[in-house]
């Protein structure tokens, strides 16, 4: 197909279709001058250049044609100092530099006037990267890895609710299902959300491998293939962007938020890594027990051993922690298992090249960025210092009681937000990982969330308390 016809067919299918081609084109030139040419022959009009604020939330700078020189040579400015926790006003100025590679072209729109995006590092004007850049930060912990021979991969399974609107058009907790796990049910608005929603990742590029109703009433999940560290964080992204698009399309609303329904199943972000060296998964021992290696073994023994910080991280929201309860298949308990999901770490039947170890406290409204980051940082610290992860534990620790729990030394995650964020600033390693800028901004973000919400008078407590006292 000749490239000035790529996107001549108006049908959905068929457009679906010539944005895969689209995809190979990009992967074949992710330089600046193909990328040029692209937006020419594909009428690309505006171009959205993204970045991450430090609570993961996507910001972007959208530039018309005429600036796409300047943009793609990364010499945009914006006013880094109205975003939340980057850099105070007399230091305002930022640049984006653009990663060529994440170039894509929205699916929707107006064919004679498209709209791309493209992911960016935030730098200052003299060039130097900023500290503040979430991106930046899980670059500099995968080249520590690097540095080491290593190559960490990971993939991310991020749940989410749709939820119906109200006559006004705002989100309510009234699902548009009663599906439950992996349920076959007549077409609806979730399914064919979820089908559209598929339809526009692979358009961008995203290559999904399955699709499916999760446990909870209107809960879906849709996976997405593994990659490196930073590849998976921008796909996250982008994964989130059009759930929410797809979702406002169908007058219904997407959210990310962990625990929106007491009484349901939470939604997690099981987040599954291996290690690779010269192109080889160092997680696989054929020749050890249970097929893992000694350095899979070190990788488990740094997560569980920095879990408490990292939960300030991985799970940074009040809401967070109503999901990490006993019950409802989310891991309370700071432990490993072969196939047991009730710990903290699974590690999936598959070996070989898929050797991989699952860690389920995640949530998806964490900053990827920044939760890949102290995942492999204290992975790397597993690894450095041969911290043991102790025997897997293959009871049910949900039906273990507290002097089981005890007798074992049992420990479990954080109870709530303040407690998370107590433990991050005792963790260096994990503090090392984040830098100075980005945690000290974190902590004094999520203090303050933590204390307005104590400080705050629930539903709850007026349904319990204001007619009784």
């Amino acid at each position: 197909m000749a490239p000035d016809t790529l996107f001549a067919a108006p049908t959905e299918h068929e457009a679906a279709m010539r944005f895969e081609e689209y995809g190979k084109k990009i992967g074949a030139s992710p330089d600046r001058e193909g990328l040029l040419e692209l937006c020419r022959i594909l009428n690309v009009r505006f171009l959205r250049l993204i970045f991450i604020d430090i609570l993961g939330m996507p910001k972007n700078v959208e530039v018309p044609a005429s600036q796409f020189d300047k943009a793609f040579d990364g010499e945009i400015l914006f006013d880094g100092s109205s975003i939340a926790g980057f850099v105070r006003i007399e230091e305002s100025d930022m640049l984006l530099k653009p990663d060529l590679g994440t170039f894509r072209v929205l699916p929707w729109g107006n064919p004679e006037a498209r709209v791309a995006q493209i992911f960016c590092d935030v730098h200052r004007p003299n060039g130097e990267p900023f500290a503040g850049c979430p991106r930046g930060a899980l670059k500099r912990v995968v080249e520590r890895a690097s540095a080491l021979g290593y190559v960490m991969n990971a993939g991310v399974e991020a749940e989410f609710f749709l939820f119906q609107k109200d006559a006004d058009g705002d989100p309510t907790v009234v699902t548009h299902d009663a599906g439950g796990y992996f349920d076959l049910t007549p077409v609806d608005l979730g399914e064919r959300a979820r089908r559209l929603i598929v339809t526009d990742l692979e358009a961008m590029g995203l290559e999904i491998e399955a699709a499916h109703h999760e446990v909870a009433e209107g809960q879906h999940e849709i996976d997405f293939k593994y990659g490196e560290a930073v590849r998976t964080a921008d796909d996250l992204m982008t994964f989130k962007f059009v759930v929410r698009n797809v979702a406002m399309a169908h007058d219904l609303h997407a959210t990310f938020m962990p625990k929106p329904i007491f009484g349901a199943n939470g939604s997690g972000m099981h987040t599954h890594q291996s290690m690779f060296k010269d192109g080889e998964n160092v997680f696989f021992d054929p020749d050890a027990e249970y097929e893992i290696s000694e350095t899979m073994l070190h990788y488990i023994g740094g997560l569980k051993k920095h879990a408490k910080a990292i939960a300030a991280i991985t799970n940074p929201i009040v809401n967070s922690y109503k999901r990490l309860v006993p019950g409802y298949e989310a891991p309370v308990s700071i432990a490993w298992s072969q196939r047991n999901r009730s710990p903290m770490i699974r590690i999936p039947d598959r070996r070989g090249i898929g050797t991989r170890c699952e860690f389920r406290m995640p949530d998806p409204s964490c900053n990827p960025y920044l939760a890949l980051a102290v995942q492999l940082a204290a992975g790397l610290d597993g690894i450095e210092n041969q911290i043991d992860p102790g025997p897997p534990l293959d009871t049910n620790v949900w039906k273990l009681s507290d002097a089981e729990r005890a007798e074992i030394g049992l420990e479990t995650l954080p109870a709530n937000l303040g407690d998370a964020v107590t433990e991050l600033e005792k963790d260096e390693v994990i503090l090392d990982a984040l830098g100075d800028h980005i945690a000290s901004q974190f902590i004094e973000a999520k203090k303050a969330e933590w204390s307005d919400y104590v400080a705050s008078v629930t539903g709850w407590e007026l349904d319990q308390y204001l007619a009784t006292y």
